[in-house]
């Protein structure tokens, strides 16, 4: 039972056997002890050691228990400070533990994959592993890849991930630009065009994104970045450059064209009228035959284009900029 402080099972029995008797020569206990008088002894050495027993100084050669109370009440508390002591190291190794499990190493943020194969693969997997929303800046020269690959895109569009791609001017003239374009906007995809676009990127679900190396080797490379600060500034750069792009319509006849963002399209206004009228977002995607991912995406942009924050403003906005008219109140 006093293996906790300290003691084998023979020294136990050696300090029960001396608090039996008081006090007892190295002769007499080895008796008792059915023990050899030299191991005796050492055994009431280490009980010396430990302040469980004393030899007496009135009378040499005779072992002297010390009082349980006192004693194995040191043993106790000497073990329990012990004791904490380990806790609270065990305690502090938990919490760097956390904070490293938390916190990946600088290399775990960043990959670099190289390859046109092996950058192209990775690109359709960042749009297959998405599960919201997908964001690409398109250049009209690209390397391993071209825009946004229109089968991962389609697949990830009938899950329900939002795309928003800004694509430079140059991606018009493509000789499969437009084709592209048309069926991205046929699936209700938010494109918008500008001049020239800073890098080609793609980010998606706001926790992984995806920009070329540039560089003289024969090699196409690129860099994979996870969530850390340098996600963020990539994630700002597109919005940056989402704002002041102009959005591309689908018109009758497949024909793309461009559109001032603070003018909403007919289905947008179709949208309104019915939501002014009264219909939920369930009952317009029926009545418009449209998503109701669709009609909820629409919608959210209206508000962003009126710059107001709920479905109210929007409805008192959507009179004064005269996106629907009044009705006339029947007397």
């Amino acid at each position: 039972m006093l293996a906790a402080i300290g003691l084998d099972e023979m020294h136990e029995s050696a300090y029960r056997a001396l608090v039996s008797v008081g006090a007892a020569e190295v002769p007499d206990l080895a008796r008792r002890l059915t023990l050899g008088e030299y191991d005796t002894e050492r055994a009431l050495r280490r009980l010396e050691r430990h302040g469980l027993a004393a030899q007496s100084s009135a009378r040499p050669g005779r072992w002297v228990a010390a009082p349980p109370a006192v004693a194995l009440g040191a043993l106790l508390t000497q073990q329990r400070h012990e004791l904490e002591k380990a806790e609270l190291a065990a305690a502090l190794l938990a919490e760097e533990y956390r904070a490293q499990a938390a916190e990946p190493a600088v290399h775990d943020l960043v990959e670099v994959v190289i390859g046109a194969a092996a950058v192209s693969q990775r690109f359709l997997q960042l749009q297959l592993g998405a599960s919201d929303e997908v964001c690409a800046l398109v250049t009209g020269k690209p390397v391993a890849v071209s825009g946004v690959d229109n089968d991962a895109e389609e697949q990830a569009a009938n899950r329900g991930v939002a795309y928003r791609v800004v694509i430079e001017r140059e991606v018009l003239s493509l000789p499969a630009g437009l084709s592209e374009l048309s069926a991205a906007l046929g699936r209700d995809e938010q494109v918008r065009v500008v001049d020239q676009v800073p890098t080609k990127l793609v980010i998606a679900d706001r926790s992984t994104a995806m920009v070329p190396l540039t560089s003289r080797a024969a090699e196409p490379a690129a860099v994979v970045v996870h969530a850390s600060g340098l996600l963020e500034s990539l994630t700002g750069l597109f919005e940056a450059v989402w704002r002041d792009a102009l959005p591309l319509r689908l018109r009758e006849g497949g024909r793309v064209t461009e559109e001032q963002p603070d003018a909403p399209d007919g289905t947008d206004l179709e949208i309104l009228s019915l939501l002014l009228a009264g219909l939920t977002d369930a009952s317009v995607a029926k009545q418009l035959d449209l998503g109701l991912r669709t009609v909820q995406r629409r919608v959210k942009r209206l508000m962003e284009l009126a710059g107001v924050t709920t479905r109210l403003q929007l409805g008192w906005h959507a009179y004064e900029r005269g996106w629907v008219a009044r009705r006339a109140r029947v007397t």
